[in-house]
């Protein structure tokens, strides 16, 4: 069997911050597989609400032009198209998903049906509510296709696989905690920092952060705790916590309840101030105890449980010691009971979480054989 016969066919759907980048990462690891003669990733498709491209032979799209030949055909390939395209695949073949669409999301048991693997950052399918993800969860037992999804939780941080391989190596998960947004990492880093008094205000801090580019276009959808509970839902169900959705267990919210319904987000920012007061009192609290507060997610397996909260931590707690606007996961297990295991790191960002799906695929890659596929 040649090493070609061992490359695998993908499309891609989504061509944004990270689907960009991710098609840069395949390119350069392209290169560095045609001089070491190993496998490769045939990009056969590229697909974005902006245009799209397909190979009717399958052969690799020059992945050196990819943004002119997408942009020579308007509007988005409907996924039934492409289904049927990857489903003729000479090649086995790897659909990803960088998207945040809950309609691509609830594709996914067409596509493992037919045997097409899955990579993606996306949360919908996993956080969705609990019949739609067990129906996703059923359609991948069922499949010969692998549905993978590391980049769905802390973008390229090993958080997923750690959770599966310390279940899979015969570990008990007591607890898996974190601080999973990098926003929300930030805002609190900078609001309530370890070692020293602040006196930011915490709508200045919220200002800032949202200049920066930060948070999203409308801060209320970082503050209102729903990233978190998401993927705090996609670990409690991987660790064997049964939740029916990210709305069905406590979620902090730190939008003040009458800005809830501002009519958007310059409407929120200039009432933000007025709450200014309150949030400082809680600060002053955790700095009269000597300690800091932080946003995190939880997942309680001993007591079946799973909630989103503010939390106040000692000065020696690895939570209180981020920089920026990293992620923290512990996890809690027989036999990581007495010292956690912690994994921390960039939890955000197109590199990062494009080095994520690529990782997906790599270990695809590593699995599928090309007796897996139609003939040629």
């Amino acid at each position: 069997m040649t090493a070609e016969r061992t490359n695998v066919n993908v499309a891609i759907i989504g061509t944004g911050t990270i689907g960009g980048e991710l098609l840069n990462q395949i390119k350069e690891f392209n290169v560095k597989a045609s001089k070491n003669g190993t496998p490769s990733f045939n990009v056969v498709a590229i697909t974005s609400t902006r245009g799209y491209c397909v190979s009717k032979d399958y052969k690799p799209i020059d992945l050196t032009q990819w943004r002119s030949l997408h942009a020579q055909n308007q509007g988005a390939l409907s996924v039934d198209i492409l289904l049927d395209f990857l489903s003729s695949s000479p090649l086995p073949a790897i659909m990803i998903d960088n998207t945040s669409s809950e309609l691509v999301a609830s594709s996914y048991p067409k596509f493992l049906a037919k045997n097409i693997s899955i990579a993606t950052p996306n949360k919908k399918g996993f956080s969705a509510d609990a019949d739609v993800y067990n129906s996703l969860v059923e359609a991948s037992k069922t499949s010969n296709a692998h549905l993978m999804h590391e980049a769905s939780v802390g973008a390229g941080l090993p958080i997923i696989s750690t959770l599966k391989e310390l279940i899979a190596t015969g570990d008990e998960i007591l607890k898996v905690e974190g601080i999973f947004s990098g926003t929300l990492s930030y805002i609190f880093n900078v609001w309530s920092p370890n070692g020293k008094k602040s006196t930011a205000s915490f709508s200045d801090i919220v200002k800032v952060a949202k200049e920066n580019g930060y948070t999203e276009p409308d801060p209320r959808d970082d503050l209102n705790g729903m990233d978190v509970a998401r993927k705090v839902t996609i670990l409690s169900r991987l660790a064997g916590v049964q939740v029916d959705s990210p709305s069905s267990f406590p979620v902090k919210s730190l939008i003040p309840k009458p800005l809830e319904s501002a009519v958007n987000a310059d409407e929120f920012m200039a009432g933000l101030p007025n709450y200014d007061a309150e949030f400082a009192k809680i600060r002053d609290e955790a700095e009269k105890e000597g300690k800091v507060v932080r946003f995190v997610g939880e997942a309680d397996v001993v007591n079946k449980s799973t909630l989103v909260k503010l939390e106040k931590y000692d000065a020696s707690h690895p939570f209180a010691n981020l920089q920026s606007s990293d992620n923290i996961i512990a996890f809690t297990t027989k036999r990581y009971q007495a010292r956690p295991l912690v994994i921390i790191g960039a939890g955000a960002g197109p590199a990062v979480t494009a080095a994520g799906v690529l990782g997906d695929m790599i270990k695809i890659m590593s699995q599928v054989r090309a007796h897996d596929a139609p003939s040629a």
